[in-house]
């Protein structure tokens, strides 16, 4: 539970990417912080980030005591991550020290080091890496408490230091440390690693922040590139619009329009195939769209037809406001532009409209042939369908649904088109079928706020989608959680 307290309080930056947006700003200065979870979840990445960051970004210098990583390590280790500890020690703004040797006879005189190597350094920082094997120095749980209390206020409170405890949690624990440390820290996050569909996910937990009012207390975290926390999703708006700027197909690929997207199932969509995506009940139709979208674009924008029939609940107007967001002229839409409209008297005529009666499923099925072959024989280039699954099932039923899907995979690996086949719940006999007949299979879903990407043909990591408005225009941005 977090404690309501004052939106003015003093914070110093954790030094974590996206961390602070789900805390207020940041850590209470002058705070004991306990960073808790198994071992191997990323504390000790974490907690260098906090000092790094720490000194580099906000000039507030640091110390890392460690009784578990040498020196010699623990600088190797860290410049994998881009932190380069050694040089900012040399100009004292760092100090390491090395109690890896320490015994239970030495403890009053390992927290006196503590405390004179941070007033000696100005340290506004301080991580002890782990108090769990301090605390094991002693033998009554009472002196563990007195540990606390003296970290909590001689180094918190008089000398201002913000300070990360890591707490080791044994596999199959539920409790933190010895069970004392959370009465006295002002902070507890852990960190987990957990399985969604059988993939890795990692996850944080704030259980306690004090004077943060927040009700975001989960995120998704990876080590890509550092510890890096996923705050819940959040559209962009795009202050400066501009043209979408194609990506280059290959001999064996078309690019889904995202550099991201291609990279993550190695080189793109495969010429004449079927792709389907499958969307989650708590998926936004934005969210989903920045995964569909841009390959249309890209189609477009090499000069290809595009055929749409949009999922239920997107209509003709969001499909053109799509086109229009990607900067595409009226004569570009009116030539390589078709949506799928229901007919009716009054309809208005636009060149980019396709009516269709929604009576008779042949004779529908034929029309849509008939406006794929004319896009196809106007430009000389391959066409690209996407396709509403709920759509056809409301008008034409499953049967005749997954005949048609079953026509358009053999006949898109015929003639080298693609067609993107999007997927809303409650079909799962449907989903099944789907799966079986396409080549590729992405699903998109949600977990603690974050949209997550993955892919079941070919089998990928979880992604995390987050919007990139950078080049003037929605753009998917995926980072894998490794």
């Amino acid at each position: 539970m977090f404690e309501m307290g004052r939106d003015d309080i003093d914070r110093t930056p954790s030094g974590i990417e996206g961390l602070d947006e789900i805390i207020g700003g940041g850590f209470p200065r002058g705070s004991l912080i306990i960073l808790a979870g198994n071992p191997g979840v990323g504390k000790t990445i974490f907690s260098a980030s906090f000092l790094y960051r720490g000194i580099v970004d906000y000039g507030e210098r640091g110390v890392y005591v460690s009784f578990a990583e040498n020196r010699e390590a623990f600088f190797s280790n860290m410049r994998a991550f881009g932190f380069n500890f050694e040089e900012l020690e040399k100009v004292g703004k760092f100090r390491f020290l090395d109690l890896i040797t320490a015994r239970e006879e030495a403890a009053p005189a390992i927290m006196e080091t503590i405390l004179r190597e941070v007033s000696e350094v100005g340290a506004r920082r301080l991580v002890i890496d782990s108090f769990s094997a301090l605390a094991q120095m002693f033998k009554e749980t009472h002196e563990v408490r007195i540990i606390l209390h003296t970290i909590l206020s001689r180094v918190t409170r008089l000398l201002g230091c913000t300070t990360l405890l890591i707490v080791e949690n044994p596999y199959g624990e539920n409790r933190i440390g010895f069970g004392i440390e959370e009465f006295v820290a002002d902070g507890i996050i852990l960190l987990r690693r957990s399985r969604l569909a059988d993939r890795l996910l990692r996850e944080l937990e704030v259980f306690k922040m004090r004077g943060t009012p927040t009700y975001e207390t989960q995120a998704v975290f990876t080590l890509k590139g550092g510890f890096k926390v996923f705050p819940p999703f959040k559209p962009k708006p795009i202050e400066k619009p501009s043209r979408f700027q194609p990506q280059p197909d290959t001999e064996l690929f078309f690019s889904s329009g995202s550099p991201d997207l291609d990279k993550m199932l190695g080189g793109g969509y495969p010429r004449g195939s079927m792709v389907l995506i499958e969307i989650d009940e708590q998926i936004t139709t934005l969210q989903y769209h920045l995964i569909a979208v841009p390959v249309a674009w890209n189609f477009i924008a090499h000069g290809r037809g595009v055929f749409v029939v949009p999922s239920a609940g997107v209509d003709q107007s969001l499909v053109l406001r799509r086109a229009w967001e990607g900067g595409f002229t009226k004569d570009e839409i009116n030539s390589l532009l078709r949506i799928r409209v229901k007919d009716y008297p009054g309809i208005k005529s636009e060149p980019y409209l396709v009516a269709f009666r929604g009576e008779n499923f042949s004779e529908d099925y034929m029309r849509y042939m008939e406006v794929e072959r004319d896009l196809r024989e106007r430009t000389g280039q391959p066409t690209l369908s996407v396709i509403g699954v709920d759509t056809l099932i409301n008008i034409y039923g499953v049967k005749e649904t997954i005949s048609a899907l079953r026509f358009c995979a053999t006949r898109v690996r015929e003639v080298g088109d693609l067609d993107i086949v999007l997927l809303k719940p409650g079909y799962p006999r449907v989903t099944k079928i789907l799966s079986a007949i396409a080549d590729i299979h992405l699903r998109i879903t949600r977990e603690h706020g974050s949209v997550l990407v993955y892919g079941i043909k070919p089998r990928t990591n979880l992604y995390v989608l987050e919007m990139d408005v950078s080049r003037g225009y929605a753009m998917p941005k995926l980072t894998p959680i490794i």
